[in-house]
């Protein structure tokens, strides 16, 4: 896993969280659930949980975590708006590819 250096204000499993974030390359986006594998907690909510409530790192490629169905949903669980098209733009500098249903492309998927 990675080393962070994330506040103190983190729980052990949130740094936990964010260590396996910090494994997906670039170019490549995994689903909360393929994350709760990684860490054997079989809770893809957790893992949302953890992300959303832990304080921001730019460490960590928060974007890169996306739903099952591979469709982005904004830092606070939003379906559009800013933080939506803000995760997007940073996908695709990536080299992240979407279909045309706006869900990421199968091939840039881990797991």
């Amino acid at each position: 896993m990675s080393d962070l250096s994330v506040e103190k204000s983190s729980t052990a499993f949130q740094e936990r969280v964010y260590a396996v974030a910090c494994e997906i390359p670039c170019g490549k986006a995994a689903s909360y659930g393929f994350l709760a594998k990684q860490l054997y907690c079989g809770s893809p909510r957790a893992i949302g949980q953890a992300l959303r409530n832990g304080p921001f790192s730019a460490d960590v490629p928060y974007h890169r975590v996306v739903a099952a169905d591979r469709s982005i949903h904004g830092y606070s669980g939003q379906v559009n708006g800013d933080p939506v098209r803000q995760k997007r733009k940073l996908l695709e500098a990536e080299g992240v590819k979407f279909d045309a249903d706006g869900r990421i492309a199968p091939e840039c998927m881990l797991g």
